[in-house]
């Protein structure tokens, strides 16, 4: 009796472990607008970052820190970084996709990577539009 009382606990345990995995997965968004730039809103479709990276989350999404602890394995940016930084973050959104000359950061740099054959969004205005506010 014993052994099926823990049979069945571990059962439920790991089907819960996967209830769990299986939302996460299913709550990726398609298409979103990022506002909050006076240049403008960026229409940023998920869907095709996602599957240029493979489907890879951590190619953007990096692991939680433990000054503030993620609530599920990948959250939107502005979950933790926000138009001003506030403690425990020091990263404000614009700063975790680009540095103040957009010269680099997550954003940035993987554009950069891959202009050397297709055509990417290069400069501030092609990204930022005033319509996606």
């Amino acid at each position: 009796m014993k052994k099926a009382i823990t049979v069945f606990a571990i059962v439920m345990v790991c089907m819960f472990g996967l209830a769990v995995a299986v939302r996460a997965q299913a709550k990726a968004p398609g298409v979103v607008i990022l506002k909050g730039n006076p240049m403008g809103g960026v229409k940023f479709d998920h869907t095709a970052h996602a599957k240029r990276a493979g489907d890879k989350c951590e190619t953007c999404h990096h692991a939680s820190r433990p000054e503030k602890p993620a609530k599920a394995p990948q959250e939107k940016c502005q979950s933790c970084h926000a138009k001003t930084a506030s403690a425990p973050m020091k990263t404000t959104a614009r700063l975790a996709f680009h540095d103040n000359l957009a010269k680099k950061g997550t954003c940035v740099d993987c554009h950069l990577k891959q202009a050397a054959g297709a055509k990417v969004p290069l400069k501030c205005v092609d990204c930022h539009k005033k319509e996606n506010v």
